[in-house]
């Protein structure tokens, strides 16, 4: 409904908004004289002309250029200005003797002249106050279009700096994925494996998955959690040992994540999580509880491999991206200790 609001031409929403104020004035003069005055259409086309002057020239190029004394001085000669014209060329709408219900009322005297209008003070003030509710009410419309309008412009800059961030954290994500895959691929090779083939499949299966669908916002958790096993599967192929290995998965699957959201921590438990003898300790556990996401990795340490500069990459990037998709709707919690590694994270998932 709102969408369907924003698509209305502005010069519709003014044109409306104008009749209603002028339905509701008419109104109110008939109501209280009895009928309604020859210039009424005159006096209020003088009006609404006020309040374009000030919303679309004065406000624009002096109140909001900081250009403030010569803003007031000017508002207030054009006040002087269309007072004059109200009072001086057209006759005061309220001169009219009142009619109610066709009685018959003797006739007013005409209002007494004071002198010039600058000094008729009594016949200045009800136009003047007129003129000042129109020119506040100008203003304040016109400087909040002007906050609006910059607010916008600075939340889609902002996104805009977040999508760029969102991508160069995926561009560095998928090499890294990548490397560490061809690393496992290597090692079946190296070993004349007849499961380098399956390998293969299971690889091509992940990259095409990460060229169609993670360039998208949100993919379904269903393809997501297909795409861990997958990769669970390719690992599963190279180990010596993977009696130690386990995947749990329970919960409600229809449900939206961002695309290779937890990959990054399963690959970490893997490279850290076979000790030099080949045997594999990694236990995986993702419990989706109504919109809530359970994640759990644990993978015991060993030393035998020494941490080199790109160490950690894949962890601080999903942290970042963390940050910016989900903010304060995810919490994690990492175990460094001596023999293990542990990752809980729970993360508040979109319908799809």
């Amino acid at each position: 409904m709102l969408n369907n609001f924003k698509k209305i031409p502005p010069i519709v929403i003014h044109v409306l908004l104008w009749t209603f104020f002028l339905i509701i004035s008419a109104s109110q003069i008939y109501y209280r004289i009895g009928s309604i005055p020859q210039d009424f259409i005159v006096r209020s086309l003088t009006l609404i002309l006020a309040f374009y002057l000030n919303f679309n020239l004065l406000v624009p190029y002096l109140l909001l250029n900081k250009k403030i004394p010569l803003y007031f001085l000017v508002l207030l000669a054009f006040s002087f200005f269309f007072s004059f014209i109200l009072h001086e060329f057209l006759p005061r709408p309220f001169d009219t003797p009142p009619n109610f219900n066709g009685g018959n009322f003797p006739k007013l005297p005409p209002p007494e002249n004071h002198g010039p209008l600058f000094l008729n003070f009594r016949g200045f003030f009800p136009s003047g106050g007129l003129l000042l509710l129109i020119f506040t009410l100008s203003t304040s419309i016109k400087l909040g279009l002007e906050w609006f309008k910059s607010e916008n412009k600075r939340v889609a800059i902002e996104s805009e700096k977040v999508n760029s961030e969102l991508s160069f954290l995926k561009a560095q994500l998928n090499p890294h994925f990548l490397f560490n895959s061809l690393n496992s691929i290597y090692s079946l090779a190296h070993k004349q494996s007849k499961d380098t083939t399956n390998a293969i499949v299971i690889l091509s299966d992940l990259m095409r998955y990460m060229i169609y669908e993670t360039n998208k916002d949100l993919v379904p958790l269903e393809k997501e959690i297909e795409y861990i096993k997958n990769y669970v599967s390719l690992q599963l192929l190279r180990l010596k040992d993977s009696s130690n290995v386990k995947l749990n998965i329970h919960g409600n699957l229809k449900f939206s994540i961002e695309p290779l959201l937890l990959i990054s921590f399963i690959e970490n438990a893997f490279k850290y999580g076979t000790d030099f003898t080949g045997k594999t300790n990694v236990n995986i556990k993702i419990t989706i509880d109504e919109e809530l996401l359970t994640f759990n990795v644990f993978n015991s340490v060993t030393h035998q491999q020494p941490k080199t500069k790109d160490s950690g990459v894949g962890l601080e990037n999903i942290k970042n991206r963390l940050k910016l998709l989900y903010p304060n709707q995810h919490n994690i919690n990492i175990k460094n200790e001596k023999n293990s590694y542990e990752v809980n994270l729970t993360l508040k998932l979109k319908t799809l």
